[in-house]
């Protein structure tokens, strides 16, 4: 699995994190529903740049350590979690116990796949089934917020930060979402198939990282 690790450990997602870090060192003032955002920029980083250490170390660790897919399973978590804080801090009335019980769902998919199905350190293999379920309640929370920006006949502005973040998640997961649902089949199938798709994900990510740089930008605190 070395080429797979490779294929999917290259900086780009580091690279693609500094770029709304860069801007929240100019705009360190950020509303409330932005901090689970910025949370998120900080623990992304740490994993991601463990992610491609590990990478890097891979042929001087001992075997059981030098596999980063749980990394990826880490993240997945973490992502879900905080973006999920994040369109609770908005505040929006609209599906507000979905939106508040949509993250004990994914905890328990969690936990029941990881207990029964999957193992969470898996040395070979991204775990698809969690990363689209994450996809699935992602873009569950960008198309209410649209939802509700039109129930209320509430153009949402380009101006306000909330809106760029929330572009740039649905495109990623949008974009993404049979990426992750086929990613485990796709490297048994097409190997090297495989390993250039997830530069679409490379890019989606960096896409991602622009439009929540943009969102920090735009905050009028």
């Amino acid at each position: 699995m070395e080429q797979l690790i490779k294929g999917i450990s290259d900086w780009s997602e580091v690279w693609a994190l500094l770029i709304p870090l860069a801007i929240l060192c100019l705009k360190k003032k950020q509303p409330a529903f932005n901090k689970p955002v910025i949370t998120y920029l900080w623990a992304a980083l740490a994993i991601n740049v463990i992610i491609d250490v590990i990478w890097k170390l891979k042929t001087v660790l001992p075997r059981p350590y030098n596999t980063n897919n749980y990394l990826y399973n880490v993240h997945s978590i973490i992502r879900l979690l905080l973006f999920s804080s994040f369109f609770i801090k908005l505040n929006q009335q609209f599906l507000s116990k979905t939106k508040r019980v949509a993250p004990y769902i994914f905890l328990g998919f969690v936990l029941i796949n990881f207990g029964l199905y999957q193992n969470f350190f898996d040395y070979g293999q991204l775990s698809s089934r969690l990363l689209s379920f994450e996809a699935v309640i992602m873009m569950f929370y960008c198309m209410q917020y649209y939802l509700f920006k039109i129930t209320e006949d509430e153009e949402p502005g380009k101006k306000q930060p909330d809106f760029w973040i929330v572009t740039g998640l649905g495109i990623y997961y949008t974009v993404n979402f049979f990426i992750f649902l086929l990613y485990n089949e796709l490297t048994i199938r097409l190997h090297y198939f495989a390993i250039n798709l997830w530069n679409i994900h490379n890019f989606t990510y960096t896409i991602l990282c622009v439009f929540i740089a943009k969102g920090l930008y735009e905050t009028n605190e």
